[in-house]
């Protein structure tokens, strides 16, 4: 590990630094959203199991089929897809913002806070836009 202690250097006394870590650094929205990414990554295998489930109850029958659906149309349930669904859409607008960055565009510190912030926003947006119509098509208003 670093060595902290006190050298000597043309006769007087210099503390070495400590090296940066995450108490240090004041927390920007990049680094929030890039930690949110890779959370909203193993959310998303997660929630893959469980459409997996629901494949294998639809191929199982009738019974199978309706045990899930008693499951995800709980209210704990449809709050899971809410989330998964939300996850999908913000992961998806993660990395567009990281495959812009890829090209070599949008580094100017202006442009990351704008598509920081559309990859924050759209996100939601999207989730809310998605149930409210899966609710209309439903028939639920």
């Amino acid at each position: 590990m670093s060595d902290t202690s006190d050298k000597t250097v043309n006769g007087e006394i210099h503390q070495r630094p400590l090296s940066p870590h995450i108490q240090i650094y004041r927390w920007t929205l990049t680094m929030f959203l890039s930690i949110l990414h890779r959370a909203t990554g193993v959310a998303l295998y997660a929630g893959t199991l469980l459409l997996v489930w629901w494949l294998m109850a639809a191929a199982t029958g009738p019974e199978a089929f309706a045990l899930f659906q008693g499951v995800a149309g709980s209210w704990i349930g449809r709050l899971v897809l809410f989330g998964y669904t939300w996850a999908l859409f913000h992961h998806m607008f993660g990395g567009i913002k990281h495959f812009i960055w890829d090209t070599g565009a949008g580094f100017e510190l202006s442009a990351v806070e704008w598509i920081s912030r559309g990859a924050t926003v759209i996100p939601i947006l999207l989730t809310l836009i998605s149930w409210v119509l899966a609710y209309k098509f439903m028939g639920a208003f």
